[in-house]
């Protein structure tokens, strides 16, 4: 039984995934001991995170919003994912609090980790949302947010700032929850497939 240990989830990583998360203990032992049989090191790299969200996307590209997601949830910046930065990021972008979802969302586009967002990040998060929407779905949106710019202006236009200004986290946050619809332009989406997906792995 040397092995016991490293094929089971400890009691207290256990009692905090289960009090941070939405996920029950029979979830989380399932999702460990595939998350294991993919990773027997214990830790995903970027590259294989980036061959996961690839998988869910082969008519887009999501290589520069995997790299960005992975970048926000490598919470020690060691250049892989953990167990607990793995389930961390599922239960986020799948579900989560409301408060914590924007934090977390305000540190995917704090691109460069300085704690504030200027007009750059935001387009460059935004356009690797939208390498994510096949081609055919661009053409559906509205008129004023069918590119990466127009949609990096209206939400830079919504919290009022010049261009060269900055958005602290706490503007960022109080903002969102004000506007239902800003919430709508800085997220991806998942489609329903990946959430199909992710039952599948569970099972």
């Amino acid at each position: 039984m040397g092995n016991t240990k490293s094929s089971a989830l400890s009691k207290e990583l256990l009692e905090d995934l289960k009090s941070n998360t939405k996920y029950s203990e029979a979830e989380l032992c399932t999702w460990y001991q595939s998350f294991l049989k993919e990773c027997p090191s214990g830790k995903i790299s970027k590259q294989q995170f980036e061959g996961i969200y690839a998988s869910f996307f082969p008519n887009a590209d999501p290589t520069a919003y995997a790299r960005h997601v992975f970048r926000s949830f490598d919470t020690n910046a060691d250049g892989t994912l953990d167990f607990k930065e793995y389930i961390v990021a599922l239960h986020l972008t799948s579900g989560g609090k409301t408060l914590q979802k924007l934090e977390w969302a305000f540190a995917l586009y704090d691109v460069d980790g300085n704690g504030t967002i200027n007009k750059n990040e935001i387009l460059e998060i935004v356009r690797s949302i939208f390498n994510m929407i096949p081609a055919d779905d661009q053409k559906n949106l509205p008129e004023d947010e069918n590119t990466p710019e127009k949609r990096a202006e209206k939400i830079w236009e919504f919290f009022g700032k010049k261009d060269n200004d900055k958005i602290s986290e706490g503007e960022f946050i109080q903002g969102v929850m004000d506007n239902k619809d800003i919430l709508r332009l800085i997220q991806y989406d998942e489609p329903q497939k990946i959430k199909d997906k992710l039952k599948e792995k569970k099972q």
